[in-house]
């Protein structure tokens, strides 16, 4: 393939979790697109995906990523009925939005079971695949709260820095193997299910998805929530050979969000002083 050429992953076979619907199911479209043959799995299946996933050959199948024994038979299967695994995206996740006084037992079980303890034993059940292909991609979708932890949801966001930690320990692990594992780490993205559900939940849904989008300074330079399928383009480039060298790193794909604090929205992005110096996105130049 030229430096040029589009990606192609004709002969891969990927597994996707939380394959339905938002990041998950713009990776199984782009993937499968991309050449590779995609299988994913869910708590449920979407009757609306049916069409195109038949069209584009994306194989469904339920499962709860909270049961080691589902994961693992779905991850059997699919190697079995490709003869092969060569990507695992573990992309299944909930959020968890409450204070610590609020948290119970069942909640920190649901988060940490679905967000971490899946992705972990994922890895696990992929990586003898992996390995008996010589190698392959392992990408696991966090969150910028697993690089800059966040004050309203705790638990969620060290289910999502556990997981980062996850992603580069077993990167330095497997690379004897030719297994990169790296992580995206996303938000604030549109069309997802967590973001329909915190949209759901609000009283006033436009002023909550202004706020979502002010948190991140390119989504509120741009008046828009980052898409399910920007997220894709950057798994896609991690699960290809173009990314043969790339393994323990963590692509922020979250407008900036995570870099620190932002310029104020109160200052304008361009801006004459009295003394006639020009100011860039609030800083004199």
């Amino acid at each position: 393939m030229s430096p040029n050429s589009p990606i192609d992953l004709t002969g891969k076979v990927a597994a996707i979790t939380g394959g339905e619907s938002g990041i998950g199911r713009a990776t199984a479209r782009r993937l499968a697109l991309a050449g590779a043959r995609v299988f994913v799995c869910d708590r449920t299946l979407i009757n609306d995906n049916r069409p195109e996933f038949e069209r584009l050959g994306i194989v469904s199948q339920t499962c709860d990523v909270r049961s080691v024994s589902d994961l693992e038979s779905w991850i059997h299967t699919a190697a079995q009925l490709a003869g092969r695994l060569d990507i695992l995206v573990n992309n299944a996740g909930i959020g968890m939005t409450r204070p610590i006084e609020a948290v119970s037992e069942q909640d920190w079980d649901d988060c940490l079971d679905i967000n971490l303890k899946a992705a972990f034993f994922g890895c696990k059940f992929a990586i003898p695949y992996l390995r008996q292909a010589g190698g392959g991609s392992i990408i696991n979708t966090a969150s910028n709260a697993g690089i800059l932890p966040r004050a309203h949801d705790p638990v969620y966001s060290i289910s999502k820095l556990a997981l980062v930690g996850l992603t580069k320990s077993l990167a330095l692990c497997h690379s004897v193997d030719r297994i990169r594992i790296n992580a995206v780490c996303p938000g604030p993205v549109g069309d997802t299910g967590m973001m329909n559900a915190d949209l759901a939940r609000a009283t006033d849904v436009e002023a909550t998805r202004q706020q979502f989008i002010g948190a991140s300074p390119l989504a509120r330079a741009h008046g828009r929530m980052i898409t399910p399928e920007e997220v894709a383009e950057s798994i896609l480039y991690l699960a290809s050979d173009a990314a043969a060298m790339v393994t323990g790193t963590m692509i922020a794909i979250d407008g900036g969000k995570s870099l620190g604090v932002p310029p104020s929205p109160l200052m304008p992005s361009r801006h004459l002083v009295t003394d006639g110096t020009r100011m860039k996105h609030g800083f004199v130049d």
